[in-house]
């Protein structure tokens, strides 16, 4: 009969470091270890890989060591589904702490299971009140104005000035160099804003050295609808030519929202572009109205 020792947590900045040591004279004996990091509560035990792994290598009588309940189960319909498993492969299920660490939550009697069934309702309730209170503080730090997620490595006006330098030729090494952040926080400023659509800045190569500047070639007008956030937006920080072009733009509803129709050259869109990279470090209607014009201009083009 040999113990196997079950380890689980639910996201990626969690660790499992308090079961080892729930569990450490097992694991000090060499028990054989299954886990499933970064797994949900809410993704059923028969359905881990872990676990299944587990299911798989023990033996009629071998025990599943646990550190506490809800790293195996948090519901009554997973442990519903569980317990029949176990109890039909002869296995034995024990907690290391607490009250129930001298329980087999396995046994088929009737007092095991309606006192498993109810530890199983209060594990899932606990859960469902986490899940409650986190969309409850979400919404209320997003009514206060609070920015949500961990600060972002640029300022919106930096991410505008990457966005710019980026279309003139500048390389993302030497962007990075510039604003003292590493090449990849570059390259997400400038995906987060559509920038680096294949075709769409040849000079800028990623290896740093002074790329020669090709010069710029003439291309006919192309007519594109610009969404109105960047055509607002624009007004008030765009260069004097891309403002007089959309004075002679043409308004189009849609809906709730509005575009502005503008025919010019491409050189032109992309230089409207380039001044709107300040969305790219917005909120999402804005970065997302950065990236259907710059997939547009992209389009166009290619057409």
């Amino acid at each position: 009969m040999t113990d196997l020792v079950y380890l689980r947590h639910s996201t990626d900045r969690q660790t499992d470091a308090r079961q080892r040591h729930a569990l450490a004279a097992l694991l000090a004996a060499g028990s054989p270890v299954f886990d499933d990091p970064a797994t949900s509560s809410r993704v059923l035990s028969l359905r881990r890989e872990g676990f299944t792994a587990l299911l798989n290598a023990a033996a009629v009588g071998d025990t599943i060591r646990i550190a506490d309940a809800a790293r195996l189960f948090r519901s009554v319909a997973d442990i519903l589904a569980l317990r029949p498993v176990l109890i039909r492969r002869g296995l034995h299920l024990r907690v290391e702490s607490g009250l129930l660490s001298g329980i087999d939550l396995a046994s088929d009697d009737p007092g095991t299971k309606m006192m498993v069934s109810v530890l199983a309702a209060v594990l899932e309730f606990q859960r469902d009140m986490i899940s409650e209170n986190t969309r409850e503080g979400v919404a209320a730090a997003g009514a206060s104005g609070k920015t949500l997620g961990r600060p972002a490595a640029v300022s919106a006006d930096a991410a505008g000035r990457i966005v710019a330098a980026y279309h003139e030729g500048t390389a993302v090494k030497a962007l990075a160099r510039q604003h003292d952040v590493a090449p990849r926080t570059i390259r997400r400023v400038l995906d987060a804003a559509g920038a680096r659509v294949p075709g769409e800045n040849p000079n800028a190569l990623d290896d740093g050295a002074g790329a020669d500047r090709a010069a710029a070639t003439e291309r006919p007008e192309i007519t594109l609808d610009i969404p109105g956030l960047i055509a607002e937006y624009l007004r008030d920080v765009g260069d004097a030519a891309v403002r007089t072009a959309l004075d002679g733009g043409q308004t189009v509803r849609r809906g709730q929202g509005h575009s502005v129709r503008l025919s010019a050259p491409a050189d032109l869109h992309r230089a409207a572009l380039a001044q709107s990279g300040g969305l790219a470090a917005a909120g999402p209607a804005e970065r997302k109205a950065y990236r259907v014009y710059a997939a547009r201009i992209a389009a166009a083009e290619t057409a």
